[in-house]
């Protein structure tokens, strides 16, 4: 079954299209089921607004009634899913939860992007250079997987886009994560739109294969995450034929669904 869980909308502010092209992108690309998880909105105590996601009003309602309907207009030719990208913010994780049962989402992905909350603007995408970041980005990660909220963690590798080169750190951090996702069943995402950036700059950031030779041989279960910022991502199959292959060629365990939260899932 050919299936993506991680699906972004124009409202982030850095991904284009509409919800519907992405819907008959995903068809024409032979997907059976398309879940959109785009960033998270998060009501945050401070006056902060982030750059990255809707806001948690009139946005948020929009793109759940969108992809509601989107659900409905589709529903003989795909399964369509409405989830979200969320990091792991421990002053409001509560008012996540109220979110999720409120809503219905039918699941969310670990995006480990900020430490504690954006509002301090650490980001593991940049900050971690050392092994001290390293541990700290692997403990945001570990603490937010703990939680049983997550489907799975995406671009589990996201610190390399920061880190100089693929050192003993990275090697011990990615041993310890990938050990513990093991131990925990949570899979960890392929991610496509990094491989996608890696063939635009001739540079390997993440998908980093090091790291996926760790995943594999610590039995880690891995599922492959388009990560679609444009419809056309979904059509291309190039860049994800490339990480079966070479997943496939470390022994990875590949899965392709994943559980949902709710009982309309």
């Amino acid at each position: 079954m050919k299936t993506n869980f991680h699906t972004h909308t124009a409202r982030c502010g850095h991904a284009s299209g509409s919800d519907e092209e992405y819907v008959q992108s995903a068809i024409r690309g032979g997907y059976q089921i398309l879940g959109f998880a785009d960033h998270s909105p998060w009501q945050f105590a401070s006056s902060y607004r982030s750059h990255m996601r809707m806001d948690p009003g009139e946005q948020f309602q929009d793109y759940l009634s969108s992809i509601r309907a989107l659900r409905q207009k589709y529903r003989d030719q795909i399964d369509i899913r409405i989830g979200l990208e969320c990091e792991y913010f421990p002053p409001y994780m509560d008012w996540l939860r109220h979110v999720i049962q409120t809503e219905k989402i039918d699941y969310i992905i670990l995006g480990n992007h900020f430490e504690y909350s954006e509002e301090r603007r650490f980001y593991f995408g940049r900050e971690v250079v050392d092994e001290q970041t390293l541990d700290r980005y692997v403990n945001s990660a570990l603490e937010g997987m703990a939680t049983g909220l997550y489907a799975y963690l995406a671009h589990p590798d996201l610190f390399m886009r920061g880190y100089p080169s693929f050192d003993r750190h990275c090697e011990k951090a990615s041993v310890r994560l990938c050990r513990a996702a093991k131990q925990m069943g949570f899979p960890l995402e392929y991610n496509l739109c990094g491989a996608l950036d890696d063939r635009r700059t001739g540079e390997e950031h993440y998908p980093h294969h090091l790291f996926w030779q760790i995943a594999a041989a610590e039995g880690c279960d891995v599922i492959i995450g388009v990560d679609a910022h444009s419809p056309g991502a979904l059509e291309d199959d190039s860049l994800r034929q490339a990480g079966i292959r070479l997943l496939e060629g470390y022994g990875a365990r590949l899965v392709e669904s994943i559980p949902y939260l709710n009982a309309n899932g």
